[in-house]
């Protein structure tokens, strides 16, 4: 199931940055005490109390003292974060009080029915009541004071966003028997044309501007008996590159797709290669676990000898050093070349990432590993590994008992891993490998 997605949204300068930096424990907005300096969205995974949640920073909202264009933009906007959110925190500013645009962000928030906590920032004194009672006034329940910038009931404010979040289960979009294949990647690379081009019919729009698809659309598709459900994605754009509101929410549109995939096409134009955004989006989908292929679109427009494929792949695999294991294919929409591939590629990573590996022959291969190239020492020290089972798929996970985690060195990790993968076909599908301390009484 797709993580929620809870959105801060507030008027300029009423610390929704440093309400996020603090939320998700780290510096990862940039902090000036000047309106409008958060100008890109902003996301970060959030867990509390085992509850995983995606927070997203909003810039300010201004909806007065603008030039009409500017007001309908950050309007619409506005309206964009809170329609894709499941959760929307209000922030507002208990030191400047109540301003004109704090009531029309609340009448926007009212009409969209979407539940909501009032934040009352840039609050110390809580036991006087007075500070907050103003803010009753818009209608939004009752206010919950923090002070973003030290840390004070920032736990409250946490507890309380678990407490409205949806229940985390099955995700009732996603048939057991289909598989759910998300095209990802960055605008105008051939998403959607790829899309039409396996349905064999015109279902989503195609256009030669950038940023034609603004939401996530799923068409689903049987082929050969196996059912799959596409999912054609608005492209990720550099965040340098964004300009029009109505594109920015497309990111998390996208990043959506991909926590609810359970196989991700990174689509890349063959004319442009591949880009720093292309590595970012691939980024995501390695940590996200998810079964993934390379799809190089638009390679009718190359010029190629017989060399050509094989040096474009070459220099693809150096640049995307953590996802040797996913399938590259070259294809092109317009010509339908390789197209047919596809999902069978999709079909075939998909069992990978579900394939099981008994106990008995992870451990006889982990022990032929060992043997072939035992351990390095740390300070005298030999890491002992005592025995190692599957605990999950999607991605395959494998854990392993070891006398001490800390000598296990990453150099050896990747080692062993690969030598699961010379022993199953793992092809398609990253692989976490989880180690853990077993005492001298086999307790963990």
């Amino acid at each position: 199931m797709a993580k929620p997605i809870v959105a801060i949204v507030g008027r300029p300068n009423v610390g929704k940055s440093t309400l996020f930096n603090r939320l998700v424990g780290g510096m990862t907005a940039i902090v000036e005490d000047v309106p409008g300096v958060t100008r890109d969205r902003l996301y970060r995974d959030v867990n509390w109390v085992n509850v995983d949640f995606t927070l997203v920073d909003t810039g300010g909202i201004s909806l007065t003292g603008f030039e009409d264009s500017i007001v309908l933009q950050m309007k619409a906007q506005a309206e964009l974060a809170i329609q894709e959110s499941d959760l929307v925190l209000f922030v507002v500013d208990g030191r400047a009080g109540l301003l004109s645009d704090d009531f029309e962000i609340a009448d926007i928030l009212r009409r969209s029915s979407k539940p909501l906590i009032l934040v009352v920032n840039k609050i110390e004194d809580f036991k006087n009541k007075a500070l907050i009672t103003d803010f009753y006034t818009l209608g939004m329940g009752d206010p919950l004071p923090v002070s973003a910038a030290h840390g004070m009931n920032t736990g409250d404010l946490l507890d309380r966003i678990v407490q409205h979040l949806p229940i985390q289960g099955t995700d009732p979009d996603n048939n057991e028997d289909a598989i759910n294949v998300a095209f990802v990647g960055r605008p105008n690379v051939g998403k959607s044309s790829l899309v039409n081009a396996l349905l064999g019919e015109q279902r989503v729009i195609v256009s030669d501007t950038p940023g034609t698809t603004r939401d996530a659309i799923d068409t689903y598709i049987s082929v050969e008996g196996q059912r799959f459900i596409l999912v054609d994605t608005a492209g990720m754009r550099r965040k340098g590159k964004i300009e029009v509101p109505t594109e920015r929410y497309s990111v998390i549109r996208s990043l959506r797709a991909i926590d609810r995939a359970e196989v991700a096409l990174l689509i890349i134009d063959a004319s442009e290669g591949l880009t720093e955004q292309d590595k970012k989006i691939a980024g995501y989908m390695h940590e996200s676990g998810k079964a993934a292929i390379v799809v190089i679109n638009k390679w009718d427009l190359i010029v190629k000898d017989d060399k050509t494929l094989r040096k474009f792949e070459e220099g693809l695999r150096n640049e995307l050093g953590f996802l040797q294991y996913a399938p590259v294919i070259f294809v092109s929409a317009v010509t339908k070349q390789r197209i047919h591939k596809i999902l069978e590629l999709c079909r075939v990573v998909a069992e990978h990432a579900n394939l099981r590996v008994s106990t008995a022959n992870l451990n006889k291969a982990i022990e032929e590993a060992v043997q072939l190239n035992p351990p390095p020492t740390n300070k005298g020290r030999m890491l002992k590994i005592f025995y190692s089972t599957q605990s999950g798929t999607k991605p395959p996970t494998f854990v392993l008992f070891v006398n001490d985690p800390e000598l296990m060195h990453f150099s050896y990790l990747r080692y062993l891993e690969n030598k699961i993968r010379q022993s199953w076909d793992f092809s398609g599908t990253p692989i976490k490998i989880i180690v853990r301390k077993r005492d001298q009484t086999g307790q963990t």
